[in-house]
């Protein structure tokens, strides 16, 4: 996959834009909402291996052209095509993405080690909900909206959905917005937990901002660390969760890192990550 450093690559469907150690992955369908058609998941996944394997990227923040909206999710005209062309591609109900285009979607990347900001600039439904909840940080601005819509149209939130909307809010909330593909408000989000902050539309880039520089400030190694020990062991007892080997841990434990950070506090200076 060509993509330029310090410079964008634009493809049909996806942005893809590289700047120092941030990877910025635009979903870029502005005239149909960013709805995610099966060429816009077969480029994601380029994107996604190139990020995971770039050792020069440690972080990624991904949304979606325009100020109107994140993702609509599935493009439905591109599925209603396909089912009147008996294409194979064309099933309504199943979970997961093997056997199409762009498997693994970030959706089920369960191992992928680097962390990802959703910043969500308007609606947010069905898979765009879907990869919001994928992400380890979501930020929103003040007009944006989440829904899985799904059963209003006689389908299910396949990708991760019904599995990560319980585990994020409280069962019963979550069941109501599942069955009823009823919209909450970003701030009902931030409310339940599901969005780490909300600001002004035209606040939501230097909010993204501010946080990728939080980050760049913490080592790369130990966010990974965290992040994999955090998705292993949240369904572990404490004890086993402690007694688990977690492999992102042991390559923190054994890098420059592990000592970098106690060396500049004691020198008074900032510590200069090697991720290595």
């Amino acid at each position: 996959m060509r993509v330029q450093r310090n410079g964008e690559r634009r493809v049909n469907t996806v942005s893809y834009e590289k700047q120092g150690r941030v990877a910025y992955i635009t979903l870029n369908r502005p005239r149909v909402l960013n709805a995610m058609n099966l060429q816009m998941h077969e480029e994601l996944a380029e994107v996604w291996d190139d990020f995971e394997s770039d050792d020069d990227l440690w972080i990624g923040v991904l949304t979606g052209a325009g100020n109107r909206s994140f993702s609509v999710g599935q493009d439905l005209t591109e599925l209603v095509r396909r089912f009147d062309d008996g294409s194979p591609n064309a099933t309504v109900s199943t979970f997961g993405s093997r056997g199409k285009p762009g498997f693994p979607r970030l959706t089920e990347r369960f191992r992928l080690s680097k962390p990802i900001i959703a910043k969500v600039n308007g609606y947010a439904l069905g898979g765009g909900f879907e990869l919001s909840l994928a992400c380890d940080i979501v930020l929103a601005a003040d007009h944006a909206e989440f829904a899985l819509p799904e059963a209003r149209l006689g389908l299910i939130a396949g990708a991760g959905g019904v599995f990560r909307l319980p585990r994020q809010i409280p069962p019963k909330t979550a069941m109501g917005y599942l069955m009823t593909g009823r919209r909450m408000s970003a701030d009902r989000a931030y409310e339940l937990g599901l969005v780490n902050e909300v600001v002004p539309a035209n606040e939501l880039d230097a909010c993204a901002d501010r946080w990728v520089d939080d980050l760049l400030r913490c080592a790369p190694l130990a966010l990974r660390a965290i992040k994999e020990a955090a998705a292993i062991s949240e369904n572990m007892s404490l004890e086993q969760a402690f007694a688990t080997r977690y492999t992102w841990e042991e390559r923190r434990m054994q890098s420059m890192d592990a000592e970098e950070g106690a060396r500049a506090f004691v020198a008074g200076r900032n510590p200069k990550w090697q991720g290595a």
